[in-house]
């Protein structure tokens, strides 16, 4: 039997996140070796010295470490929902783009010095952009789930939990719909499994299960 592509990743990272997501709806097996960020296992420095999360290396030793790059990788394996038709990526370019931006100064202000109520306010503007494409379709490139949505739902969670409350309390309705749905699917519940953080000689987690 091959080895299976190994793909270091965080659960809890946005970009790793969304990798694991089509890694799961493709059905392509890899050995999932979850990372530490504090303690990054010298392999993966080896392997992408840039040192962030995903990191997949296959078996012939090619390395993707871009996290849309991984997610079209195991949809170009096998693509039983069609996401890749479903892929807008001047939308995922202004997610990935500004919104992170924001998105990263209004979590962690004292880290960028920044005004963490402008970045939320940048911030919003885009959250109102892709509720107002949701009132007229289920999800962001028609009524089913694709790329897109997988691409930028990571971040919108992540937004959004820096303030509950205030989130919730937002006129954005459809968006919060389609973040609910997402977050309470089994795709997600999936990907989102704990795991202890990966050292050499560990057993094989093999992903998904």
């Amino acid at each position: 039997m091959n080895a299976p592509p190994i793909l270091y990743s965080f659960r809890r990272c946005p970009y790793a996140m969304r990798a694991r997501l089509a890694v799961a709806v493709s059905g392509t097996q890899v050995e999932l070796r979850e990372v530490k960020l504090s303690a990054k296992p010298a392999e993966m420095l080896s392997a992408s010295p840039k040192g962030t999360v995903p990191v997949l290396v296959l078996p012939d030793g090619t390395v993707i470490d871009e996290s849309l790059d991984v997610m079209r990788w195991a949809l170009a394996l096998n693509d039983p929902e069609h996401w890749l038709k479903c892929t807008d990526d001047a939308l995922i370019a202004r997610n990935d783009g500004p919104f992170k931006h924001d998105l990263d100064r209004y979590k962690y202000p004292e880290r960028h010095g920044s005004d963490a109520m402008a970045h939320r306010t940048s911030g919003l503007a885009f959250l109102h952009e892709l509720d107002t494409r949701l009132a007229g379709q289920g999800q962001l490139c028609g009524a089913t789930r694709g790329l897109t949505d997988m691409a930028i739902m990571p971040f919108v969670r992540q937004f959004a939990a820096v303030d509950p409350a205030w989130f919730a309390g937002q006129p954005l309705p459809h968006l919060q719909r389609w973040l609910a749905g997402h977050l309470a699917s089994d795709l997600f519940a999936a990907v989102m499994a704990k795991f202890a953080p990966w050292k050499p000689g560990d057993a094989q987690v093999l992903f998904p299960t």
